[in-house]
């Protein structure tokens, strides 16, 4: 790609796009322009991926979220032209960080789930596997998050405003998915996902709704406007909004609509392509490994059931005998509230014909049972229709061939409590994979500096496709003038931080704090509220006890709020109000300041990681299946506080618990308490706990009316319908907490034995690339192998 040409082209791109010069461009508009240059020159090499695959083994990874983040930078270091770009239009005087700010994250997911599908196809096209991507395009993604004294204010992520330069619309390849209310057209729009050298450029394929007939001419003669494009809006509504709220029936509709749509279109795709090659479906299984990304897709069981026994004339033992062995479930939760379920009847008014077909299943199903010597008075145990609702985690354990975790802990508790009666069935079909992310995001691109640090070292810049090898590093761990490198390229990223959330949020951070992170959905489980009861003892303890000093402290939050979830939002207001006090208070000193980022996303992320001291991953035990910003925190030099859940498990049997601070109840000791638990005994007795509490109804805060603050303190001793008091034990974890974090305090004084800390857990984070756990997909589940 030489530089003439890559100017001529940004040049014709200014010109035929926006009728200007390049020089007279906005940064949007330049962004635009290098952005289709690009795909210009990697179109031909991803037409030859596409032909290299013909004939193998492909997986398919069908997922309602891909938080793929911004395109530019990744797309231009996967195909090692970031340098060469950025002096190209250093050139012409323009600056390449502006241009990439211009671009706006892609509004395609919205937690783990999303950005470890984005991380597991940017892997397996590294590794040279086949392996597409399928989901929806949404217009709009969750939301844009604002504070308004302190309350989440969400406003629509119009991230398609300026269109995408990054996907081509494919018309010819569009299908029809119907509804008993109607049919509505899907459209693909595929991005190439490039493989780190350009040696793979693999799909996401992502769906638009749209209508089959857009203006009801009549209608609009007839003046009846609204009724005129009521077709056109109904469909365009299904991939409008990433989530729409589903507090009532027709958010849950949509909801539903949303996942048979882009499932159903996926699997028509699948088979419109396999039938252009072949006349019978006798090898599609041996053609096809379709991974379901939770239980968002899994109404794909009965709906590759319908296709195959309806429309192809399939026999019902031959089709489901390819349903299970194209399918792979994972589970993503230990939760059972997330365990998905939907109301029989929204199926039946919908979804009529696959919910006759899930009765069969379910069905079918009972009769193995039976045939296994279950009792009909145990079948309930299994019920994939059970009263009012459709279990979708059964319906997906039932009708795949493997079910998979996402962290050992995890799989173990699925296996050892959650599942153990499918476990009992089919214990051929469980296994772990445990979560990974990709390095050239989380290191390569957001930390350049201690990227090129690492390769300076190693001597070579393998680590870039085979993480391991940073373990090669783990020598050095006592090398001061290492060390002392290692520190001042920490302190590089912390005032880029600093500068950026000085710009942003308005807020002067002090940057030689400790800058202690915890970035994350907001979830009751993930314990923002243990950490913000935490802050405020410390500060109450910091004007009150003469004697007591700590190193200064930045305590950064970025998380969002479901809409529809009250207490959650009850705890972004909380933490504000705690930081409005604290950030006030002149008498500490600036001792510590507290930081809630607005609207995080992949962009912020990619400049907090980097930045952390501290990585806060202090869920309940038992509650977070995996984690992933636990490993980019990891592989940015950052020791976790945290529990003995999760990934951390794991996290700590590779670097070390020396080098972590793991605290609170593990799984196997609320097991042991959860039936006999009092959180007012914690309260009463644990020193300084019950006056923090107090804050949420004794005035010192105010909810502005809302309600949200007492309802939080009555979740913590009364419970509620749903759950029993402190249901992820705040109360019990708070001392323990407290113990380690000043444990952390301490050991941050040594600043060369916390960088040895740090240096230690990058240089053991090699496990945790989304490599290692694609290639054991790839050779354990989905048995496909490269071109």
């Amino acid at each position: 790609m030489g530089k003439q040409r890559i100017l001529q082209n940004m040049e014709g791109y200014a010109l035929s796009e926006f009728g200007k010069n390049l020089k007279d461009c906005t940064s949007k508009e330049k962004y635009i322009a290098l952005s289709k240059s690009t795909m210009q020159e990697l179109v031909p090499n991803w037409i030859k991926s596409n032909e290299k695959f013909e004939g193998k083994k492909q997986a398919y990874y069908l997922s309602a979220e891909f938080l793929m983040g911004r395109a530019l930078t990744n797309n231009l270091i996967n195909m090692k032209l970031k340098s060469e770009v950025e002096e190209i239009l250093e050139e012409i005087d323009v600056n390449y960080n502006v241009i990439e700010e211009a671009e706006d994250d892609a509004g395609l997911g919205n937690g783990g789930l999303g950005r470890l599908a984005a991380c597991f196809l940017d892997s397996g096209a590294t590794l040279d596997l086949p392996l597409t991507g399928y989901g929806l395009r949404y217009e709009f993604g969750i939301f844009k998050q604002t504070f308004e004294d302190g309350f989440q204010k969400e406003q629509g992520d119009n991230w398609l405003e300026h269109g995408d330069p990054w996907s081509i619309r494919r018309d010819d390849e569009a299908v029809i998915v119907s509804f008993s209310n109607g049919d509505v057209l899907a459209v693909p729009y595929d991005t190439p996902i490039i493989g780190y050298g350009q040696n793979t450029i693999n799909t996401l394929r992502l769906w638009k709704s749209e209508a089959l007939n857009n203006f009801d001419f009549e209608e609009f003669n007839n003046q009846n406007y609204h009724q005129s494009v009521k077709e056109k809006n109904d469909a365009e509504t299904i991939s409008k909004v990433l989530y729409p709220n589903d507090s009532n029936d027709e958010g849950k509709k949509l909801r539903l609509k949303q996942q048979y749509f882009f499932v159903s279109a996926s699997l028509q795709d699948l088979i419109r392509k396999h039938k252009e090659k072949y006349s019978s479906f006798d090898n599609f299984s041996e053609l096809h490994s379709i991974q379901l990304n939770d239980t968002h897709p899994a109404v794909a069981i009965p709906e590759l059931m319908r296709i195959l026994t309806i429309n192809e004339n399939l026999s019902w033992d031959k089709a489901w005998g390819i349903v299970v062995e194209s399918f792979a479930y994972t589970n993503h939760t230990l939760l059972a509230e997330a365990l998905e379920q939907w109301p029989v009847h929204l199926y039946q008014s919908l979804l009529p014909t696959i919910y006759d077909i899930i009765v069969k299943i379910d069905t079918q199903l009972k009769k193995e049972l039976n045939a296994k010597g279950i009792k009909d008075e145990e079948l309930a145990d299994y019920e994939i229709i059970s009263g009012d609702c459709i279990k979708m985690a059964w319906m997906s354990i039932y009708g795949t061939s493997s079910t998979n975790g996402v962290a050992q802990l995890h799989t173990n508790l699925l296996i050892e409590s959650e599942l153990t009666k499918w476990y009992k069935l089919f214990p051929e079909r469980f296994n772990n994979k445990t979560n990974g992310i990709t390095q050239r995001r989380w290191l390569l691109q957001s930390n350049p500096e201690l990227s090129n640090y690492i390769t300076k070292h190693l001597g070579n810049d393998d680590w870039i496709t085979n993480l391991t090898e940073l373990k090669k590093l783990e020598k050095l761990g006592d090398d001061k003038g290492v060390l002392e490198d290692f520190v001042n390229i920490k302190q590089s990223k912390k005032n880029q931080l600093a500068d950026y959330i000085e710009e942003h949020e308005g807020i002067k951070i002090d940057r030689n704090s400790i800058f202690d992170i915890q970035i994350k959905r907001l979830h009751e489980y993930k314990r923002q509220l243990l950490k913000a009861f935490y802050i405020l003892d410390l500060y109450y303890r910091l004007k009150e006890e003469p004697g007591f000093d700590i190193h200064p402290r930045t305590f950064i939050f970025g998380a969002k709020a479901a809409p529809g979830y009250f207490r959650a939002k009850g705890i972004i207001k909380y933490i504000n109000e705690i930081a409005k006090l604290i950030n006030n208070d002149k008498d500490i000193n600036g001792k510590i300041k507290v930081v809630f980022v607005e609207n995080y996303r992949v962009s912020y992320a990619e400049k907090l990681f980097p930045a952390a001291d501290v990585s806060e991953q202090i869920s309940t035990a038992g509650k977070e299946a995996s984690g992933t910003g636990n490993m980019k925190f990891m592989l940015n030099g950052a020791p976790t506080i945290g529990t003995y859940d999760g990934a951390n498990v794991e996290i700590v049997a590779e670097a070390g618990e020396k080098n972590n601070f793991i605290f609170g109840l593990r799984v196997e000791d609320i097991e042991k308490i959860k039936d006999s638990y009092n959180p007012k005994e914690e309260y009463e007795k644990v020193k300084g706990l019950k006056r923090v509490v107090d804050t949420l109804i004794d005035g010192t805060f105010t909810d502005g009316d809302t309600g949200m603050f007492a309802e939080l303190h009555d979740s913590i001793f009364k419970g509620a319908s749903w759950h029993r008091p402190d249901q992820y034990f705040l109360m019990k974890d708070f001392d323990s907490y407290r113990q380690a974090q000043q444990k952390v305090n301490e050991a941050y004084q040594d600043r060369l034995a916390w960088a040895k800390k740090c240096w230690i857990n990058m240089a053991n984070a090699g496990k945790f690339s989304s490599d290692r756990t694609i290639k054991q997909y790839a050779d354990e589940i989905w048995k496909i192998s490269k071109s």
